[in-house]
């Protein structure tokens, strides 16, 4: 999950000790495949994948199997080494890739996930549009995203490098969904102390970085990045940005 834009090389750097690329936290990611309560041989296309933890999970909990796409190799490297420390390298398969412009066989996955990352399509409605490609008949969707808690002020937006209008409200969340023809069905919301845990982490990892590597060309760019991720959320993040996983069938 990508804010502040945040390049490749920092988003690896940043998220270079976690095992979930989203607020979502081991319980609550738990808590989604209970509620998806998957049968075996479920096949799942998981876009923007980072480092498999979902799919790998899901593979040894409910023996689901499929595909991860991602284009960071230094995320899909972790990815394959999770799958086998799960034993369930046989049912993933993990693709380096653009995931908005992945080519795979239309209407094979009963499930299709992109969470955190509707970048790959521009936007909610550009990814559910995409993910529509690969699900088959009343298969289901699961689409981590931002929503406005209350609504930002200008500065809010400058400091989070966001446009106001690339979010919008948990309500407005579910009508855009609902524009683009799909139905929520259920949602699996981050709090603000697992906002907390995602973020606030990354800060550490950062300073030991920009300790450990002193003469990176990348370390002005690192080191004003981790200033500006810790200030825009602590000012404004905390109090008018929350996040979710929304689980969507076609209507």
């Amino acid at each position: 999950m990508r804010l502040l834009g945040m390049s490749l090389r920092f988003h690896e750097i940043a998220e270079s000790r976690h095992r979930i690329l989203n607020p979502l936290t081991d319980d609550k990611l738990n808590l989604l495949g209970e509620i998806c309560d998957f049968a075996p041989g479920t096949r799942i296309l998981d876009l923007a994948c980072g480092k498999g933890e979902l799919l790998s999970r899901w593979a040894a909990d409910y023996g689901v199997q499929g595909v991860g796409v991602d284009i960071s190799k230094v995320f899909l490297n972790a990815a394959r080494i999770r799958a086998n420390e799960l034993g369930v390298a046989d049912r993933v398969e993990f693709v380096e890739a653009d995931a908005g412009g992945y080519e795979d066989t239309p209407e094979s996955y009963d499930v299709v996930s992109c969470i955190g990352a509707t970048w790959i399509g521009g936007g909610l409605a550009g990814t559910l549009s995409l993910m529509r490609r690969w699900l088959r008949p009343n298969g289901i969707v699961l689409v981590g995203e931002c929503y406005w808690t209350s609504p930002p002020p200008p500065e809010a937006c400058a400091a989070l490098q966001v446009d106001q209008d690339s979010f919008t409200s948990l309500i407005g969340t579910a009508d855009r969904a609902e524009a683009a023809g799909f139905e929520l069905l259920e949602m699996v919301l981050a709090a603000p102390d697992t906002w907390d845990r995602y973020v606030a982490s990354q800060w550490w990892t950062i300073s030991d970085w920009l300790r450990e590597n002193p003469d990176d060309p990348d370390v002005p760019a690192m080191r004003d990045f981790l200033t500006r991720a810790r200030r825009s959320h602590l000012e404004y993040g905390r109090d008018h940005l929350g996040w979710g996983v929304f689980v969507l069938r076609p209507s």
